[in-house]
């Protein structure tokens, strides 16, 4: 019986060191904190030699991320856009919340900023969104490794130049293990 409890209890303090690793550990983003950031040039607005990565075009939440959170995108001279899908089985999704304080926001009003049960006021996602000055903004990040919301508020804008941002993290997780559905395909239609 003593055999059973001090073993019981070797494996009580071991737990956690073998089934969790320590959060500062993962790079992962401070929930609820706004900070700025200023995205430039557009993506698809720069010199040749330019091209190599995502540069300063576009804001990563953690270091582990493979592909951008949101990236500032526009052909030069063209509109610009603002995406968080650009690879693979991503569908992140951005909404434009109008002039709303990035101060105000809870998790909870990613879908609605006012909470009232009406149509009009739900908000509309979609894969990309034109940049603002002066509008919030909620994505909500859907990648194969990654999960999270966060808002941003566009505080200066010049097109295909510069984007400068204050955003705030409100669900941020990497998924390690996962068990998926084989066969993921953007074009295969149902049977």
């Amino acid at each position: 019986m003593k055999s059973f409890f001090l073993l019981a209890s070797l494996l009580l303090i071991a737990a956690p060191s073998i089934s969790q690793k320590k959060p500062e550990n993962l790079d992962l983003p401070e929930l609820h904190k706004i900070q700025q950031i200023t995205l430039s040039p557009s993506y698809s607005c720069r010199s040749k030699g330019e091209f190599i990565g995502y540069g300063s075009t576009a804001l990563f939440l953690s270091k582990s991320s493979r592909d951008p959170d949101l990236l500032f995108n526009g052909a030069c001279g063209a509109k610009d856009s603002l995406q968080g899908s650009t690879a693979g089985d991503e569908m992140t999704v951005i909404a434009d919340l109008g002039k709303v304080k990035l101060e105000d926001l809870n998790a909870a009003q990613a879908f609605n900023v006012q909470r009232v049960n009406s149509a009009a006021l739900y908000s509309r996602f979609s894969s990309e969104v034109q940049p603002v000055t002066g509008h919030t903004y909620a994505v909500l990040i859907n990648k194969g490794e990654e999960r999270g919301l966060f808002y941003f508020t566009i505080t200066g804008y010049i097109p295909n130049e510069r984007l400068d941002l204050r955003y705030a993290v409100k669900e941020y997780q990497l998924l390690e293990l996962r068990t998926q559905s084989p066969g993921f395909d953007w074009n295969r239609k149902n049977e």
